[in-house]
């Protein structure tokens, strides 16, 4: 049934801007397929959309699917009718093994998890990236363009992205992850995928290493005169959208808006804790968002003392998670700081030169308004994934144990619902999962014959010009 609501007009504009003020705004569809802006910002609406409270009354018993068209018809503007985003959302949640796409599961009385895994490559970002691989095919073939998908990734993006793109027309992906570094699972999801348009790279560094070469690349202009270079994570603001969702979907089932709900996001790259602060944005009736780290902390750091400075990668069991510039920081910044892209730009300057920044005082009150954050270790990490299983029945993987580890030690209401975001199966992380508990999961039966599969992946040394060269030498110009 075709959706009405007044704030959801399908034929209004919707303008993005970038964070850094010195790039001309896009409409959705352009900036789906460009990623990151020419000026190094991200893309951000030039306004946020605003649901009433009767809005969301309204979404209480719908599906996932109805859901999904209600939240993000705003920010598609009139790129797209509601028939052809249903149809898209139908296809890219149909590949999932639950029914209700993200369903929450009761640890006790306050805490719940939001299971985020259930799509093909068992991770949350499988939600977002599954409806990006059909946007791309759908706004390829109208502009009859092709695309070089040019990605880092910490473990789950890459296989995410990969089985999303993997044999689509006009469409080649190159994955840069830091070799060794992510879980066996991770790695042969990405690597044992056999499509001409997929190439995997393992690079010799840190994932911020891989990230800073693929950033490179979007600002090389022998690269982008000759290719069309777009991005898959959470730079890209399609993949953030999409994210937004199961915050409304889960909220209305725990009784939004008529009571508040708080969220524990594990956070590496800022891209789903930030799509949370959207959904408050809003209208959504956010107690309260978690931003849970490992030892990588600079965005505890950041958000408690305002000390926003890298320092050296630790490896850690929660892979993903081990990271120590979070990108999609830089949209916090800029709503922050009023939205003005000059100041925004000048910080990110210096940041990027002196990989230091102090957050201002007026800006860390503005962002404690919604905004907590907790450093959880490897003991408390392991606590809680044994509480979890002992207590509630529940194996939870690593960064999941993470987010639940800080939701549990939050000063929030007991009255009030905290939903931990379990962003990966346990059975991407058997190793760790099982020194924690005891139990080795096992992978699904819908990818059990993994370790059966072939690999293929290029290794290449840390250096941008080799990689380079690589990208180049083997994707297919703009024009085709």
């Amino acid at each position: 049934m075709p959706y009405g609501g007044a704030k959801a007009n399908p034929l209004a504009i919707m303008e993005y801007i970038s964070t850094r003020g010195g790039s001309a705004p896009l409409n959705f569809e352009q900036v789906t397929l460009t990623g990151l802006a020419g000026d190094g910002g991200l893309y951000v609406p030039k306004k946020w959309p605003k649901f009433s409270s009767q809005e969301i009354v309204e979404m209480a018993g719908l599906s996932y699917v109805e859901i999904a068209v209600r939240v993000m018809l705003p920010f598609v503007g009139d790129t797209l009718d509601e028939t052809e985003l249903r149809d898209l959302c139908e296809q890219a949640y149909g590949r999932f093994a639950h029914s209700a796409v993200t369903p929450l599961a009761q640890l006790d009385g306050q805490h719940w998890l939001l299971e985020l895994f259930h799509g093909p490559t068992l991770a949350f970002k499988d939600v977002a990236l599954q409806l990006l691989g059909l946007l791309f095919e759908k706004f390829l073939a109208r502009q009859d363009k092709h695309l070089t998908v040019v990605g880092a990734t910490s473990g789950d993006t890459g296989s995410a992205a990969i089985d999303a793109l993997a044999g689509r027309d006009k469409v080649d992906i190159f994955m840069l992850h830091p070799d060794g570094r992510i879980s066996d699972v991770q790695r042969r999801q990405m690597t044992t995928v056999r499509a001409p348009n997929v190439h995997n790279i393992a690079i010799d560094g840190s994932f911020d290493d891989a990230q800073a070469m693929v950033k490179r690349m979007f600002a090389d202009r022998t690269v982008t005169d000759q290719f069309a270079i777009s991005a898959v994570n959470s730079i890209n603001w399609a993949r953030l959208m999409a994210q937004i969702v199961y915050y409304f979907f889960a909220a209305s089932q725990l009784g939004a808006p008529h009571r508040k709900i708080a969220f524990s996001v594990p956070t590496g790259n800022f891209g789903d804790v930030f799509a949370g602060y959207v959904a408050g944005k809003m209208g959504l009736p956010i107690e309260r968002l978690i931003v849970a780290t490992n030892v990588n902390d600079i965005l505890h750091r950041a958000l408690s003392s305002g000390d926003y400075s890298t320092g050296t990668v630790t490896p850690t069991a929660a892979p993903s998670m081990d990271i120590q510039i979070s990108s999609n920081f830089e949209r916090l910044l800029f709503d922050l700081e009023g939205r003005d892209g000059v100041k925004t730009s000048g910080r990110m300057a210096a940041f990027e030169e002196s990989r230091k920044m102090l957050i201002d005082d007026d800006m860390q009150q503005t962002a404690a308004a919604i905004f907590t954050s907790h450093r959880v270790d490897p003991d408390d990490m392991s606590l809680a994934m044994r509480w979890a299983q002992e207590e509630a029945g529940q194996v939870i993987d690593p960064h999941t144990a993470i987010g639940l580890s800080a939701a549990r030690s939050a000063d929030i209401d007991p009255s009030v619902p905290i939903v931990t975001l379990a962003t990966a199966h346990p059975a991407k992380f058997r190793d760790a999962v099982e020194r924690a508990s005891g139990v080795r999961p096992s992978l699904p039966r819908r990818i059990g014959d993994l370790f059966d599969r072939e690999e293929a992946c290029d290794q290449l040394p840390g250096d941008y010009d080799t990689v380079k060269e690589f990208v180049t030498s083997r994707a297919t110009p703009a024009d085709g």
